[in-house]
């Protein structure tokens, strides 16, 4: 019997689904985690470890070459899944992560720019967006809206896709932090796919947790054995996690998840889902705006920032994040069940205008010592 035989697969997922799911969690982990060391050895001999510079929150010469490991696991673990043929969106990321995970590497590797990642997001983006069956065709009642045309829903899509990738790219700013968000965020997602049944989308999820825990056993390290994701994994953990999304929008039936939400409160449930690097990215955009400063000029601003130089460990100031983006879903699906779209979006904003004021007021505080 030949294992890797799409029909021998297939049988084994249905006959043994939570065996086949833990032993895909249990590759993704153990093929990253042995990847890392061999990644971090080949840089140090090789000496690209990324630099000190004024806005560097290590203190030691560390690689950023996360994103390789990454790159080879999701690969593989997503080759392995599309070989069952249960989904028709494993073609079309392999290539839209290939492309990332190269424009990426180059600015590990010597910096690209702005430009050059733009146009390597919008044409990794282009395979998800002709993708019939992620167009996005209703918004389910949201401000009243359900039906849209493809015209409205493409362009739409892009702008979900390219926000995603870039404000994840933007909170990988200290230790721990795009890990254990990206943990966060593809549970809830696992949760809800595991019930409507959309298995590739589960799989892909539970993929994406292993590597990253097994990331975080080297992120959150010290000395010679740490690691960041750099770029070339930034970039493909947040055009997976808008796949997610785009997937999340473009179910049909809610199954077990309608009781739990109003179906035209879908996108509220997004932002809450995404709320820290959400948050975090609009209120700095905001910010610099407001200031009359280029909005994507690098600073201390982040949220993570202003933890981190309040005295917070990398490792707490992450946790208390993740605790935060835990609390702001928690709300939404305490109240989402009950209460209209106008009302939960006066909710998320509030929350919004909440947050955005405290840290304001921790980051005057610092400045005050």
């Amino acid at each position: 019997m030949n294992i890797f035989d799409s029909a021998t697969l297939l049988s084994i997922l249905r006959a043994h689904y939570l065996f086949f799911t833990g032993m895909l969690f249990i590759g993704a982990f153990l093929t990253t985690y042995i990847i890392i060391p061999k990644i971090i050895w080949v840089t140090q001999v090789k000496n690209l470890a990324a630099p000190i510079n004024g806005r560097s929150a290590h203190k030691i010469p560390t690689p950023a070459f996360g994103g390789v490991a990454f790159f080879i696991t999701i690969i593989l673990t997503v080759s392995l899944v599309q070989s069952i043929h249960i989904d028709y969106a494993g073609n079309h990321l392999i290539a839209g992560l290939t492309i990332l995970f190269m424009v990426g590497l180059k600015d590990d590797l010597i910096i690209s720019t702005a430009k050059v990642k733009l146009v390597g997001q919008l044409i990794a983006v282009t395979f998800i967006l002709f993708s019939p069956e992620l167009q996005i065709t209703s918004l389910n009642g949201f401000l009243n809206i359900y039906e849209i045309s493809p015209f409205i829903s493409w362009p739409m899509a892009l702008i979900l896709m390219l926000s995603i990738i870039n404000a994840y790219n933007l909170i990988d700013g200290i230790d721990g932090l795009a890990g254990i968000i990206g943990i966060i965020i593809c549970s809830i997602y696992a949760v809800i796919f595991f019930f409507t049944h959309h298995d590739f989308s589960f799989m892909l999820c539970i993929s994406l947790i292993a590597i990253l825990a097994a990331f975080l056993r080297y992120n959150l390290s010290f000395g010679t054995n740490k690691i960041f994701m750099g770029d070339s994994g930034s970039l493909i953990i947040g055009f997976l996690i808008g796949f997610l999304t785009l997937r999340f929008m473009t179910i049909d039936s809610f199954s077990i998840i309608e009781y739990q939400f109003k179906a035209e409160n879908r996108i509220i449930f997004i932002i809450a889902i995404l709320f820290i690097p959400t948050f975090d990215t609009t209120r700095i955009i905001i910010s610099r705006l407001l200031q009359k400063k280029n909005p994507f000029t690098a600073d201390r601003n982040h949220a993570h920032h202003i933890l981190i130089d309040l005295g917070l460990s990398h490792g707490k100031a992450s946790i208390l994040l993740g605790l935060l983006n835990i609390f702001i879903v928690f709300v939404f699906l305490l109240l989402g069940r009950y209460y209209s779209c106008y009302i939960m979006t006066i909710v998320m904003a509030a929350l919004f205008l909440l947050f955005t004021y405290l840290f304001f007021a921790l980051k005057t505080r610092k400045i005050k010592k």
